[in-house]
This record gives C-alpha cells, structure tokens and sequence, in this order.
C-alpha cells in the first residue's frame, strides 16, 4: 500500500518526514467518534425522559419546571457535541477517541502540538465543512487536497497524521531502559494538561537535550545540570525543588521528560 508523506522543516531547522492520514482512516475516525457522541447524546436524551416521566403526574407544577430539565439537557447536548472533539484534540495531544483508536493525530504544519486557538478554529469551521449534508464538503476537501485538508485545517494550519510509536516499542533507547529501570511512569508525578501546554519548544528542548545526554555525562558535571535544569523548569510544573537530592530531581526530571515527550515528539 501507498503511503502519503509529506516533510516539514521545524524552527529548528529539522525535517521530519508524516504520513499523512486520507479519507479513509479520518472517516473511520470520525465514525467512531460519532457513535460515541450518539451514545452520550441518547443518555442524556433518555435521563431527561424518565425526569419528565416521573413528574408528569404533577399537573401543580407548572411548565417553568419542566422547561428548566430541558434546557440543561440542550445544553449538555450542545457541549457534548461542540467541545468533545475541542476540547480533547487539545487536551489529548491531538487525539479524540476515535482517532487513538485508528492511530491519527492532529498537528500543527509545523510539526509542533496543536494549539488551543488552532484546535477552536478546525472545530468551529466543523459546521462549514458538515455542509450540505454528511460532511460532503469536508470529504471531498480532504480526498483533493494533496494534503488531505479540509477548510478546517487549511484555516488553522493543521495537519492530520499516522501516528507509527509501535516499532520502536521493540528496541529500547539506554534513556528509556534507565527509566524503566528506576521504575518511573508518566503518573509517577500528578501533572495536569494545563501545566503541561504551558511548557514551550524552547524547554522541551532543553529538558530533551538534558536527557539524551544524561547517561553520558560525570558524575559531578550532571548533579551541575540536573540542578540549573530543575531549578528552571520544576517550579513551572508546580514541583519543589528545595532539600531534594540529585537523584530525585533527576526522576522528576525524567517524569516530566515522559509526559513532554508526549506532546512534542514525533516518531517515525
């Protein structure tokens, strides 16, 4: 099978090569999604029914009673249906549930995570590329483009990709081998996704460079580093790092690595 590439220069002058996901793999996606959302949507249609059900028989209560229910549930509805692919393209690195499942993300054209503002603008131009019908337009953006963009992408600046982690999960880098070997885990330290967008390129490069040297520097030059590196970028993850030995500012170092990498490394 063909795969489609597509290279992208980074600010830091790095080309990196994505295989960029069709129609096909999004529409699965998006299928997925979609039939999440019509779950949500029928518990929430369905709870609104026994509530009014159960209170029918009351005919003292008048129909400002009644409206409040159904009120909230359009609401829930609206934000269901709105902020479910906002906020979690966001949130998740790119991913709805649907497309973990099927292995895409979303990414900026410049290789970087998808932004707040980028993730709201392919989201609100949804209700565009949904016209006339069964997102017709959308699909036949996506099907034409050379890079498989919808007016929702072209506008942000977004691209949606493959992601292939698996055949690298074989073989183990020394860096990855020495985390697992102290046992750490991304969930080792409770960091939330707010404080974990608030880090820009210029640290994850920094934290990155840190730790692919870490294993080859002295003893005496890395408790140096750890310290002017913990001391710059710990405080920013909401970790003390007064009275901590080296070895444990270097395991929340390499937590934080774990949950950066998440969002600004790509593999190939």
């Amino acid at each position: 099978m063909s795969q489609e590439l597509t290279k992208i220069k980074t600010p830091e002058f790095v080309s990196i090569q994505f295989q960029l996901a069709g129609v096909g793999s999004r529409a699965a996606a998006f299928l997925l999604d979609t039939l999440i959302l019509s779950m949500a949507s029928f518990l929430i249609l369905f709870t609104l029914l026994l509530i009014l059900h159960g209170v029918s028989d009351f005919w003292l209560l008048g129909e400002s009673f009644f409206s409040g229910p159904v009120a909230i549930a359009i609401i829930l509805l609206f934000l269901l249906n709105w902020g479910y692919f906002f906020l979690l393209e966001f949130f998740a690195g790119g991913k709805t549930i649907g497309k973990r499942l099927v292995g895409i993300r979303v990414i900026q054209e410049n290789g970087h995570s998808i932004t707040l503002l980028s993730s709201f603008i392919r989201n609100f131009l949804r209700i565009i590329d949904s016209l006339p019908a069964s997102y017709f337009l959308g699909i036949i953006m996506i099907f034409f483009h050379p890079k498989h963009k919808r007016l929702g992408d072209l506008v942000a600046g977004t691209i949606v990709i493959h992601e292939r982690r698996a055949k690298n999960l074989k073989k183990q880098s020394p860096l990855e081998k020495e985390i697992q070997r102290r046992g750490l885990r991304k969930d080792s330290i409770t960091i939330d996704q707010w404080t974990i967008k608030s880090f820009g390129n210029k640290e994850w490069k920094l934290l990155q460079t840190y730790c692919n040297r870490f294993l080859q520097l002295k003893d005496d030059v890395k408790d140096r580093r750890t310290k002017q590196i913990a001391d710059i970028l710990l405080p920013k993850a909401g970790i003390d790092v007064a009275s901590k030995t080296y070895e444990q500012l270097e395991n929340e170092l390499l937590v934080l690595y774990l949950n950066l990498r998440e969002e600004w490394e790509f593999e190939l």
